[in-house]
Parts: structure tokens; C-alpha cells; sequence
């Protein structure tokens, strides 16, 4: 583990020093990929690379796989009380919460997120995540049932085995953290893969995990590209569960991958979420959470509320006040600095995706109302290739435009009036996706009304992107299938097992 090509000396641009583990993580040590080949970290905030890290080939998820499985059946993980499970997971939580700072450096130079967005949203979110399923840990029960005096029945909650998990880039640690946390509390054993694009913060995870005292194989860590190490994964005999957020596009891939051997699936896919702002609402209030609801995270959300629909009578105060909160709130720039909330997107790929799609909200002719460039003239030269670009907002848009319809993923949103609560209801649903949806109004019957009618797997009434790890996650439609977080998010790692006891009934 000691040795120095798998590590290398870091120094980031907030003067944090760390060593940065390069391989891949498998039964507790960092090893080199069979192939020698890597995969290199971007920082999006000035287009210069910070680390390679090795990446795994197809015998290399093998190998994981296999230390899974061997762990699965190992006493020192399969025997383990449940309570133990829970204490090394506090332990884990503990570990991090020591080094978020290190952690908040990594994700922010990696992901091109504010410094101090990783470090007081993320890192919360992660540590009480893997908190929040380390107390489930001895409580997750089986039942008796009761049938006739001649037969005593009776449920067990097993884990499902060995579950690869497929995390996205948008927020690497909290997304590892929902995964992690209720497959570790429920006796799985993991193959977690990063995205290609962050692959750095999940590294030094995997040396808190070891430190946490978890046996060998319990936690295999890999990056590698998704075509590659990603299908492997999916693909595996061995493997008998895929969690995966990303793409809907990825997500039908591995569903097909995954039928090969009837594997049980959690996606949590795309979205295009709507935001609905009826007249009686509280205009400012409405205002503030819809700017951070598609601008925050530089609009890299799944559940960002990027379709905003404003009732006719409020629709040009509304505008206008949206504009004003950007110019007011959205301050972009470099991810070290503490006055940024917008820093850049991950990758060119990506910060080239946003462009296109402004263009063809132009093409089709819809009105920008603000932004709608790359930013350039307030950079400083060293941040002058970096991927920035301006909080975007159409008006005039009609349904049937790109825009409207599809995930851009970046900060560009839609505004557009409505005259009434059936067209509001009839145009937030008229969409594939259905992960997210936010209600404004002070009518608190309006409220529960149009919660119920909206087509998604959650609505927030009053606000938008207020998560919490005890409230269940995910969408319908093709925004996903099955539930993270909450109890509900434990269903997703246990299988029922009926036991039925012959009690004196002869044949």
C-alpha cells in the first residue's frame, strides 16, 4: 500500500496537502489495473489536469466482483451483528467528518463546485447519510405471520449479495454516501464505481474505510470508463444488484445489460422538473428558492426545477425579479473563492452540451431574458479556459422546443405563464421525466391538490431541493425505479425469505 505510484504528493490551490491514492481499491489495499491504464482528473475551473488515476478493465471488475463475493460469505462480515455493522458505519461517519475539509478541497477541484457549497452542503449530507443508515443497522427485522395453529410462519430480511453501484458526478461523496449507507447497513457487500469524471474524493474514502476497521472486500472501489469497467459491472454473474444515478439514456443500457441474468435494478435517472407559481404566493419566497433550484450547483441536478411555470398575473414581476436575484445572487468565478455560488461545469463535454442547447432555444426562437453566453470578461487570466457560463433564462418558450423538453443539465431555465390550475397541471406533467416538482401558493388545499396530481416522485411545496436522508428519493416515469434514502431506501438492499414451520400437520 506503501508503494509511491500508487500514491501521489497533492498540493491544492487553497494550500491543502494530502496524498491522492491512484489505484484501485480492492479487499482493503490500493492495486494498479491489470491494462496500466488511467484516467485523468480536469479541473473545469482552468482546464489543466490534477491527477491520473488507474482504471479498471474488465478482469480488474472480475477481481472486485470476486473479493465481494468472497466477503459476502466470510464469518468476520456474514456473522457480524448488526449493531457491530452500525458501529463501524459511525466510525466511517466520524473518519469523514475529520478530513471534510480534505474532502471539500477534492470535490471542489474535481467537480468545479464552491468550496464552501462542498464543504457545508455536501459534506453534511454525506456524513449524516452514512449516520442515518448506521442506526438502521440492527433494525431491520423480519416478522411472524400468523396463519393456523398447525403452522408457525415466519419472514427474514437477508441482504441481496454483492451490489455494484454506479455513482454520476454531480455530487461524488453524497451520492457514494446514499449508496453505501443502506447497503452496508443491510449486510451487502459493494463494487462502487465513480463516474469518470470525479474520480478523485472516492479514493481517499477507501482509506477511511479500511481505517474504519470494515473487513476486507466489504467495499471495493474502481473508476474506469462507463463503456468498460461500468458494463462489466453491470453485466457480472456474480453481481446481484445495480444502483445507478445518471443519464436515462445509461440507465435503458444497463437495464438491458442487467436482464441478462434478471439482476435487481435501482435507477435514479433524469429530470425535468416543474416549478409551479400561483398568484397567492409569497413572490420573494418563490423568487429565492427558484433561483437555487435550477442555479445552484452551477444547474447540475437531476431534480433541478428547470421548467418554471408562473401564473399570467405574476409572470412579468416574476422575471424581472428573477433577473435581479441573478445579478444580485449568482456571482461566478473561481471554486476557492467564498463569495462564488456558481463556479464552472465539470467538463468541456458538458459546458459545450449547455451551449449547444442555448442555441437551439435561439434556433427555435425562444427570448433570452438574461445570460445566455460564456462568461470571459470577469475572470481572472488564470481561470480565463475554464467552462463558466451565464445563468440562462428563456421566456416565450412553447412547449414542443428542446428546452422545454429535455434535461440540459446546466443553468438554463425555462419561464412560462399559465391561466389556470388545470393547464398547470396538465403542462408540469406533459413529460417523460417525473423525479421532482415544486408548488408555491399560500393556499395550503391548493397545495395538497396539485402535490397529489403532479405526476413525480416528489413534490416540494414552498421550496425546492430541500433533501433530507430519512425522506425517501426518486422518481416515476422514466426519472426511475425504486426509492434511496429513508427506510424506504432499504428495501432496495433486502430480500424477504418465507419460512414455514410444520407444526404437527400430517400427511
Amino acid at each position: 500500500m506503501a508503494d509511491s505510484d500508487l500514491f501521489i504528493d497533492i498540493v491544492a490551490p487553497n494550500g491543502q496537502r494530502y496524498k491522492q491514492p491512484r489505484g484501485l481499491f480492492i479487499n482493503n489495499e490500493f492495486v494498479r489495473s491489470s491494462e496500466g491504464k488511467t484516467i485523468a482528473s480536469i479541473d473545469p475551473g482552468t482546464d489543466t489536469e490534477i491527477a491520473s488515476v488507474y482504471a479498471a478493465s474488465t478482469e480488474d471488475v472480475d477481481t472486485a466482483v470476486k473479493a465481494a463475493q468472497k466477503a459476502l460469505k466470510d464469518p468476520s462480515w456474514k456473522l457480524l451483528p448488526g449493531t457491530d455493522r452500525g458501529r463501524l458505519m459511525s466510525r466511517l461517519a466520524d473518519l469523514i467528518e475529520e478530513k471534510k475539509e480534505l474532502f471539500a478541497t477534492i470535490d471542489a477541484w474535481d467537480n468545479g463546485k464552491p468550496y464552501q457549497v462542498a464543504l457545508n452542503e455536501d459534506l453534511p449530507e454525506a456524513i449524516g447519510t452514512i449516520r442515518y443508515y448506521s442506526g438502521w443497522a440492527d433494525k431491520t427485522f423480519g416478522q411472524t405471520i400468523s396463519t393456523t395453529h398447525a403452522k408457525f410462519a415466519y419472514t427474514l430480511r437477508q441482504p441481496i449479495g454483492v451490489v455494484g453501484q454506479i455513482i454520476p458526478w454531480n455530487y461524488p461523496l453524497s451520492m457514494a454516501a446514499w449508496k453505501l449507507g443502506p447497503a452496508l447497513a443491510c449486510g451487502n457487500t459493494v463494487v462502487i464505481k465513480a463516474a469518470e469524471q470525479t474520480p478523485l474524493s472516492i479514493l481517499v474514502l477507501g482509506t477511511l474505510i479500511a481505517e474504519a476497521g470494515f473487513p476486507p472486500g466489504v467495499v471495493n472501489i474502481i473508476n474506469g470508463y462507463g463503456k468498460e469497467a461500468g458494463a462489466a459491472l453491470v453485466a457480472h454473474p456474480l453481481v446481484d444488484k445495480i444502483a445507478f444515478t445518471g443519464s436515462t439514456v445509461t440507465a435503458r443500457e444497463i437495464m438491458k445489460l442487467a436482464a441478462g441474468t434478471l439482476k435487481n435494478i435501482t435507477l435514479e435517472t433524469g429530470g425535468k422538473s416543474p416549478l409551479l407559481v400561483f398568484p397567492d404566493a409569497d413572490i420573494e419566497q418563490a423568487v429565492k428558492w427558484s433561483h437555487f433550484g435550477i442555479f445552484s450547483n452551477q444547474g447540475q441536478i437531476c431534480t433541478a426545477t428547470s421548467r418554471i411555470l408562473v401564473h399570467e398575473q405574476i409572470f412579468d414581476k416574476f422575471v424581472d425579479q428573477l433577473k435581479a436575484a441573478i445579478k444580485t445572487t449568482s456571482k461566478i468565478g473561481s471554486q476557492w473563492e467564498e463569495s462564488t455560488f456558481q463556479g464552472p461545469q465539470v467538463t468541456r463535454a458538458q459546458y459545450e452540451r449547455v451551449l449547444s442547447y442555448i442555441e437551439s432555444g435561439i434556433s427555435e426562437g425562444a427570448t433570452i431574458a438574461a445570460g445566455g453566453s460564456p462568461v470571459s470578461s470577469s475572470l481572472s487570466d488564470a481561470h480565463k479556459d475554464g467552462y463558466f457560463i451565464n445563468p440562462t433564462i428563456f421566456t416565450n418558450v412553447k412547449d414542443s422546443m428542446r428546452i422545454y423538453r429535455e434535461e440540459i443539465f446546466g443553468p438554463v431555465v425555462v419561464v412560462v405563464a399559465f391561466a389556470s390550475e388545470e393547464e398547470a397541471i396538465q403542462r408540469a406533467n406533459d413529460t417523460t421525466y417525473g423525479l421532482g416538482a415544486a408548488v408555491f401558493t399560500r393556499d395550503l388545499e391548493r397545495a395538497h391538490r396539485v402535490a397529489a396530481e403532479i405526476e413525480a416522485g416528489m413534490v416540494w411545496v414552498n421550496s425546492s431541493q430541500d433533501c433530507d436522508p430519512r425522506i425517501p428519493f426518486g422518481g416515476v416515469k422514466q426519472s426511475g425505479i425504486g426509492r434511496e434514502l429513508g427506510e424506504a431506501g432499504l428495501e432496495a438492499y433486502t430480500q424477504t425469505k418465507a419460512v414455514h414451520v410444520n407444526m404437527g400437520t400430517k400427511l
